[in-house]
């Protein structure tokens, strides 16, 4: 039998030569367009080759076939019947002996051939493998360069598929309940134009990346007293511990959503719960007492040998790296709590008398009277997501986008009883003057951009224009290289004598779900983040800070930090924790393709690289140097992400336009 088709081979490959001269390649592409690994493919007027075969069997009954043009880089589905025919293609180097070896190493079984498609089925279930189609503008998927000699495996569900391939989308089809389209589009990463695959899975279970992430959510609880209190900050068997395997107020917010939107509502109850209580105790810090309202950077759960019981030891800073407390901790705890009694219905949480004053001893420190003349809040260096010396000391965006979120969301929260109502009333005052001041300070276009460079210096008097008397000549050479003609972003910092016009995510993200940004504000915010694409996303999502600080500016300003050398880390480094944010955001835009596009990027290689904490380089393309695996907020950012996208209604932190702050009548001219 094998000797049968060794001659069967041999003989339509004569008759091939004679009707194609053209000797076969493995890649590349023709004057003509098509790849010139498929010009060797016989074409008749009906689509199929000229030179079918009767079926030949092997000795354990499987239909065998050697393909030489098959590209390792493609994936494959199918795993229809097999046909009764077979078809070749020409290689110069390769005898028919060799083919048959390698059919038989590779154990291939030819199940449909069209002028469209091409399929192949494995003989093992367990390595799908297709090609998946010889159109003239074919393109690959993008893969990280660890897996470019592997093939992608698109599916692995059970049943048989049919399959319909064209140019430039693929679709599968189990059964009329499932529909998987798959977009090809470019990526950087490899050297042919192979595109990702836009997956878009609408079974009920999720796909096998979401339900990984779950799994390895559940992983990261913990407990204290048999009660769940709250997720690890990673769990990366490779590295050590560190302050990693502590419970985080700010890293527990996307897990937190994450539950809510999976009707867990236990866990995030018991811990807001455990850092009020965490709250109340006296916090000392080399004899000096900070104030009543700060809440924890984190806690673990220890047992005591003594007292035969588990305790919980907080962190209000004086552990942490350059021993700084959170300023930011407090008003995530404030945003969770309403977004837990958003999507629960249950007030009662809100409404316990330990709560209300919980976020009261919060808000008494943060709307305290002192020497400021502006309603923004002054911090340090260090409070908030970015917790090294990144040169944001003053008034951070992030900080004062969280302060109003906070404000906003404990408005809603407070009860009008003892001092609750004097209360509401500075939050009110205190918001207006806030909103006024980041709109029209903080706030950068073109048009801005091109008022800053004309400013006249040393004005005098409330009428000045320069209120901050910022030098143009002190404006950074690529701000104007980076600001589009379409869009605009709210700066980093505003301060005397100088102006961060770095992007920061999660401040214009949080202004933008807590409408701190005016309507035509965030949708100029969702416009540069299309214009500028490349520098904010690159090819994983997202950009923390954008650029990134080098050179002596980098020595002077972080201190020679070896953590946050240039494009890593907090310096420029791409965090997938951030895809939750970005993702929020743009539903409430209505711009979901942006998010849509983002998620798809981090689906490419967040699993297959351990969930790190950030990523390394310009474009993102390295996991970071000193980047945790397993990192739990990657993992909760990413499910927040996709199941808010699939489910707008899981937009849980997001608040609505208050028609008294937007038409204030406070003006810029006025604002003395």
């Amino acid at each position: 039998m094998t000797q049968t088709l060794l001659q069967l081979l041999a003989a339509a490959r004569e008759e091939e030569a004679s009707l194609s001269p053209r000797p076969a390649t493995v890649s590349g592409t023709s004057d003509t367009g098509t790849p010139t690994y498929l010009q060797d493919l016989p074409e008749s007027s009906n689509g199929r080759s000229e030179n079918e075969m009767s079926q030949s069997e092997s000795p354990n009954g499987e239909n065998k076939l050697a393909e030489s043009f098959l590209d390792p880089m493609v994936s494959s589905i199918s795993e229809a019947e097999p046909s009764n025919s077979l078809s070749e293609t020409e290689k110069e180097s390769t005898s028919p002996e060799e083919e048959l070896d390698s059919l038989e190493k590779d154990g291939l079984q030819l199940i449909e051939k069209s002028f469209d498609y091409i399929v192949f089925s494995p003989s093992s279930k367990s390595d799908e493998k297709s090609l998946i189609s010889d159109s003239d503008e074919l393109k690959e998927k993008p893969m990280k360069p660890s897996d470019s000699s592997e093939n992608v495996e698109l599916s692995k569900s059970k049943g048989k598929k049919s399959v319909t391939m064209s140019d430039e989308d693929v679709a599968f089809s189990e059964n009329p309940s499932l529909t998987k389209i798959a977009t090809l589009r470019p990526y950087p990463s490899v050297s042919t134009n192979l595109d990702f695959l836009d997956l878009i899975d609408n079974s009920p279970n999720g796909c096998a990346m979401m339900e990984e992430a779950w799994e390895r959510l559940k992983k990261s609880y913990v407990y204290f007293k048999g009660q769940p209190v709250g997720t690890l900050a990673a769990m990366d068997p490779s590295a050590e511990d560190l302050n990693y395997n502590q419970v985080f107020v700010r890293d527990f917010v996307p897990s937190g959503l994450a539950c809510l939107m999976r009707n867990e509502h236990d866990i995030v109850k018991h811990f807001l719960l455990k850092t009020l209580h965490l709250q109340g105790w006296e916090k000392r810090i080399d004899n000096f007492t900070l104030g009543e309202g700060v809440m924890p950077a984190s806690f673990k759960v220890l047992f005591d040998p003594h007292r035969q019981k588990e305790i919980l030891v907080a962190d209000f800073g004086g552990s942490a790296i350059g021993r700084v407390a959170p300023v930011d901790s407090g008003f995530w705890w404030i945003i969770l709590l309403r977004s837990y009694t958003k999507c629960t219905h249950d007030h009662t949480l809100a409404d316990r008398p330990e709560v209300q004053r919980g976020m009261k001893l919060i808000l008494n420190l943060c709307l305290s009277d002192g020497f400021d003349t502006f309603p923004t809040l002054l911090c340090a260096d260090g409070c908030s997501m970015i917790d090294r010396r990144m040169g944001i000391y003053g008034y951070p965006i992030e900080i004062q986008a969280l302060f109003y979120f906070a404000l906003r969301c404990a408005r809603q929260m407070l009860k009008a009883e003892r001092d609750g109502k004097e209360l509401i009333e500075r939050i009110d005052k205190r918001i207006k003057a806030l909103s006024f001041h980041i709109q029209k300070y903080y706030w950068l276009d073109f048009t801005q951009l091109n008022n800053i460079y004309r400013y006249k210096t040393e004005e005098y008097s409330h009428t000045a224009v320069n209120k901050f008397n910022v030098i143009p000549e002190s404006i950074p050479d690529w701000v104007f290289d980076f600001m589009p003609l379409r869009g605009g972003y709210l700066i980093g910092n505003v301060s005397p004598a100088r102006m961060d016009f770095r992007w920061f995510l999660v401040g214009n993200c949080i202004a933008i779900l807590s409408c701190l940004a005016t309507s035509a504000q965030a949708t100029a915010i969702m416009d540069l983040v299309e214009e500028r694409w490349e520098d904010l996303v690159g090819e994983m999502p997202l950009k923390i800070v954008y650029p990134a600080l080098e050179g002596h500016e980098w020595r002077s300003v972080t201190g020679f930090d070896p953590k946050n050398t240039r494009w890593s880390y907090h310096n420029g480094g791409s965090w997938p924790v951030l895809l939750w944010l970005l993702t929020a955001a743009c539903i409430k835009t209505g711009r979901p393709q942006i998010a849509k596009r983002a998620i798809e990027l981090a689906e490419q290689r967040l699993s297959k690289d351990g969930w790190p904490e950030y990523y390394d380089g310009k474009t993102g393309r390295y996991i970071g140097k000193q980047a945790r695996k397993y990192q739990t907020w990657s993992i909760s950012g990413y499910l927040v992400a996709k199941m808010m996208i699939e489910n707008p209604a899981n937009l849980l932190i997001s608040l609505e336009e208050d028609k008294r702050i937007a038409n204030s009548t406070h003006t810029r001219s006025a604002s003395y």
